[in-house]
């Protein structure tokens, strides 16, 4: 199975930061949003992946055309142009780069995507959110009901830190990263060919009429995941990701 990620959006809402470059290029730990979303689905097992672009597609294009020597250290010969590469760390991924257009909606991206994965069942998710899905359970999840379309319900992290009080006086401060509000979609979607035909054209976001209608027909699956969920759609939560990595102990960090 290929995974499709979503690469081709504007990022406004991280402007500090995409003015500059693509948001899925942000870096956490020194590697690119892009690169951990990539080892969540390789830790399951899934090494193939259609990378819709838009936005600043080449820089995406450039770190993968140059993925090799970046990964490791290189000798130059500046005599003869041979290049020697010396310790490589090199991941057993093959990735497909699709332009799918500077305006196309997040319905278009999938749908080229999945025209382009030759109407195979795919796997597809947003290029700026870290979960620790078991992917593997997952597809079984989608396998066992027979449906359209299976979407990972998440809980959504609280933005703020959370505060009891008794009286004025704050009695509790939490910086919970998961509160009880209900459940959202988190992307991380199962998909079987068909899907394609409920996207009408590159403006069609997936969100709206695709998803819709997938649930008004009851083919549209929730896989409930009660574990960790963060997208990044500020500075705020770009530093929170990165002080978890730093911990040494990030929660979506699935490979050994």
């Amino acid at each position: 199975m290929k995974a499709i990620i979503l690469a081709g959006g504007l990022g406004t809402r991280l402007s500090e930061e995409t003015i500059l470059r693509p948001k899925p290029m942000v870096e956490i730990g020194g590697m690119p949003i892009l690169w951990h979303i990539m080892k969540i689905y390789s830790a399951g097992g899934i090494n193939e992946f259609v990378i819709t672009l838009g936005y600043k597609g080449e820089i995406i294009k450039d770190y993968f055309l140059n993925y090799h020597y970046r990964s490791s250290s290189i000798t130059v010969d500046l005599s003869n142009g041979e290049i020697k590469q010396h310790t490589a760390h090199n991941e057993n991924w093959k990735v497909h780069l699709i332009d799918t257009g500077l305006h196309t909606q997040t319905g278009g991206r999938i749908k080229r995507g999945m025209i382009f994965s030759e109407r195979e069942r795919v796997l597809a998710t947003y290029g700026d959110g870290l979960a620790d899905i078991p992917i593997k359970k997952l597809i079984e999840f989608h396998k066992s009901h027979g449906k359209l379309a299976t979407l990972t319900a998440v809980r959504p992290p609280s933005r703020f830190g959370g505060l009891i009080f008794d009286g004025n006086r704050v009695s509790e401060f939490s910086e919970k990263p998961q509160v009880g509000e209900g459940w959202i979609n988190g992307g991380f979607f199962v998909l079987e060919p068909e899907v394609a035909e409920y996207v009408a054209s590159d403006q069609t976001p997936f969100e709206r009429e695709p998803l819709e209608r997938l649930a008004q027909e009851g083919q549209l699956m929730a896989y409930k995941h009660d574990g960790f969920w963060q997208p990044m759609d500020t500075l705020r939560e770009r530093g929170m990701l990165e002080d978890q990595w730093n911990s040494g102990n990030p929660p979506w960090k699935m490979w050994g």
